[in-house]
């Protein structure tokens, strides 16, 4: 099935990387009371949401999927640094965990554990964000 893509003002793009902060701060407040489930999925919608932001700010829409493999790849055709995230395998394996913690935390009877989201955490803030962040 082939989804459009989505189309944003610069007020909603603005809006859009806001609440990708809000995302990460939430998942830094569900680890430090120790809501794991909460903080997997928290961590997982600030990469959607991040990525989705850069994608429009650079090209103008993003496509409708919630993949952040697939999120990486069209930002990297801009952007070629930030396919290590889906070329290293060892950055390959975060990124699909982070997109499995969208559908288990919401749809799945499966429990994160701390060290699962601490790892996954300081993956997001050590190798993702700077990533992301360099794309201007």
């Amino acid at each position: 099935m082939v989804r459009e893509a989505v189309h944003l003002s610069l007020e909603e793009v603005k809006l859009l990387c806001r609440r990708a902060e809000g995302f990460l701060r939430n998942a830094e407040h569900l680890i430090s009371v120790g809501e794991w489930d909460l903080a997997a999925f928290s961590l997982e919608q600030y990469c959607q949401l991040a990525l989705k932001c850069k994608l429009l700010l650079k090209t103008g829409s993003y496509p409708r999927t919630r993949s952040l493999r697939r999120l990486v790849r069209e930002l990297g055709r801009i952007a070629p640094e930030l396919l290590t995230l889906v070329e290293d395998e060892v950055n390959l394996h975060y990124v699909a965990r982070l997109e499995e913690a969208y559908v288990a935390a919401r749809y799945m009877p499966y429990s994160y554990e701390e060290k699962e989201v601490k790892s996954l955490y300081r993956f997001v803030v050590e190798k993702f964000k700077p990533l992301v962040e360099k794309v201007v």
